[in-house]
């Protein structure tokens, strides 16, 4: 028979009770689990994406929209971001999400456009020279769900 000895790092654990009362939440694999409530405004324990999480995508679209990559081909790097959201839209799908796929969304696009204009030296913002067929249709930028409905499951 094997024995398994685990070692707890004392510095970074805490106990966590929960006798029905969760007042402030805590972070877990990118998720904070807490007290949320329902359009009732009835509460339940619940997880949304934390705010680090979201933060760190954030900047990692941030970082790959800046001029240091104005040489890079639109439907290369487009092909990159895409994957990136893809994935993350994944993994980050339970809870109330749909607020801060909203904030992706409108951030993603506003940087692509604008990387996009200064790329080929112009100035502006791109919103209304850059339309948004030419973003999911022509570069194949992956559409961040819009709905609750649009988001993938397992059961059909």
């Amino acid at each position: 028979m094997l024995h398994f000895i685990i070692s707890i790092p004392v510095g970074q654990t805490r106990v966590q009770k929960n006798r029905g009362q969760l007042k402030e939440g805590f972070d877990f694999l990118g998720y904070t689990v807490g007290r949320f409530y329902d359009k009732d405004g009835r509460a339940y324990i619940g997880t949304r994406p934390s705010q680090k999480a979201v933060k760190s995508l954030l900047g990692r679209i941030h970082e790959q929209t800046t001029p240091r990559w104005h040489s890079d081909k639109p439907e290369d790097k487009i092909a990159r971001l895409s994957s990136m959201l893809r994935g993350w839209c994944g993994y980050f799908d339970q809870g109330p999400v749909m607020d801060i796929y909203d904030r992706v969304r409108n951030y993603t696009e506003r940087r692509v456009r604008r990387w996009l204009m200064r790329r080929t030296g112009r100035r502006g913002t791109g919103f209304r020279q850059i339309p948004d067929e030419y973003l999911y249709g022509t570069l194949g930028l992956y559409r961040v769900p819009q709905r609750r409905a649009d988001l993938p499951r397992a059961k059909v």
